[in-house]
C-alpha cells in the first residue's frame, strides 16, 4: 500500500453531503462526501481511515454532470464537482452531528 502524506488527504475532503438521498445511504453504513476532483479511490479511502479512524470498505465516485445556469442573455455552468460514496466496515461510523 502506498503511504500518503497525512497534510495532503485532509485537504482531499471538502465537506460532506447532507441531503435527504445521503441522509437515507447512513442506515447503510455509507457516507457521501464532497471531494476535490483529481482526487483517487485510494486516496479518499486513506483520507477517511486516517480522519475518522474507520475502516473504508468500498469507495464509490461520481461527477455529475454540469447544469447551465444563465443570468439575462449571459449562459454559463455551475462549478463541476465530485462525490464519493464511502462505504464502512461494520461497526464503525461517523459522527457527522456531533451535538444532536
Amino acid at each position: 500500500m502506498t503511504e500518503y502524506n497525512s497534510r495532503d488527504l485532509v485537504d482531499l475532503l471538502l465537506r460532506p453531503i447532507v441531503t435527504e438521498k445521503a441522509t437515507m445511504l447512513l442506515e447503510q453504513n455509507k457516507y457521501v462526501f464532497e471531494v476535490v476532483i483529481k482526487a483517487t479511490k485510494p486516496q479518499i479511502k486513506a483520507a477517511i481511515e486516517s480522519l475518522f479512524d474507520v475502516k473504508v470498505v468500498g469507495v464509490n465516485t461520481l461527477r455529475p454532470p454540469q447544469k447551465k445556469r444563465r443570468v439575462g442573455r449571459f449562459i454559463g455552468y455551475k462549478p463541476q464537482y465530485k462525490r464519493a460514496i464511502v462505504t464502512l466496515a461494520e461497526g464503525d461510523s461517523i459522527a457527522l452531528f456531533p451535538d444532536v
